[in-house]
């Protein structure tokens, strides 16, 4: 019996020095993606564009014009990043919200009609489409709907083939989503194409990238947002890929926004994850 109290009073004694002994690591906290509108947008010349549509002949929709007016520096931006041509991004956003009236768009700000799905974190609505009460994403900024449409299309398998498209491949991109299953309708892409066509939206698809300039530009009626650059310092193990999926960001975009021309990273180097 003394035998057993005697190993017992030591084993806790070894227990004890062994924590004891043990440094106490606090890891790095890293803050993940915020929504905040976007403030920062390339010139595109929307102002002429809209003027040039308005002196032709063709009688063309008021609300689908201003549409097109306040949102195209966004779509193009969204086109740099991400390779989604501007048109498609455009007449989706025309033909999905309703020129932004549509109930989903003027109440939640979700001008592309995506659902919640099973990874959705973000605020919920809930509203009748193919079944009652579906739940749909809700989002602050519209902004964020048109962000949030450029990566629920370069993160889901079903979509790659599109990239193989070029920007300027509108046909082929419209037809595309259809077949991806984007919509049910089988005339979606005819729509498309008839908005991008009618609206000359192909237009902004021609906007390079290389020398274009920025206009600081906060978007009617939606809150501002004092949200600061996110970054991300980079731990033993990382990978662009690896840190891509842990912010719901795509390499390509990570390597534009950092600067990046390799996929080479060092350990506690700082990269910002969000802008």
């Amino acid at each position: 019996m003394k035998l057993k109290i005697v190993f017992s009073c030591v084993l806790l004694l070894m227990l004890s020095n062994c924590g004891s002994g043990k440094k106490t690591v606090k890891s790095k906290t890293n803050k993940t993606y915020k929504e905040k509108q976007i403030k920062n947008l390339p010139k595109v010349n929307e102002d002429k564009h809209i003027e040039k549509l308005e002196e032709g002949s063709k009688r063309l929709n008021e609300n689908s014009l201003e549409y097109i007016k306040k949102y195209a520096a966004i779509a193009v931006r969204e086109m740099h990043m991400y390779s989604i041509p501007a048109s498609i991004t455009l007449a989706q956003g025309v033909l999905e919200s309703g020129n932004g009236k549509s109930e989903l768009a003027s109440k939640s700000n979700n001008h592309f009609g995506i659902k919640c799905h099973t990874e959705w974190q973000g605020k919920r609505v809930y509203h009748d489409d193919d079944a009652k009460g579906e739940c749909f994403r809700k989002y602050k900024y519209v902004s964020s709907s048109f962000k949030d449409h450029s990566l629920f299309l370069t993160q889901r398998s079903r979509y790659n083939f599109l990239f193989s498209y070029k920007v300027t491949d509108y046909e082929n991109w419209a037809h595309g989503l259809r077949k991806a299953g984007y919509a049910t309708d089988p005339q979606y892409p005819a729509k498309l194409i008839r908005i991008i066509e009618d609206y000359k939206l192909h237009e902004f698809d021609r906007i390079k990238k290389e020398g274009y300039i920025y206009q600081s530009t906060i978007e009617e009626g939606e809150e501002t947002n004092t949200d600061e650059v996110q970054y991300y310092n980079v731990q033993k193990g990382d990978t662009l890929y690896s840190i891509s999926r842990r912010f719901n960001i795509t390499v390509s975009a990570l390597k534009d926004l950092n600067g990046l021309k390799s996929n080479d990273l060092a350990i506690d180097q700082k990269l910002i994850i969000s802008n």
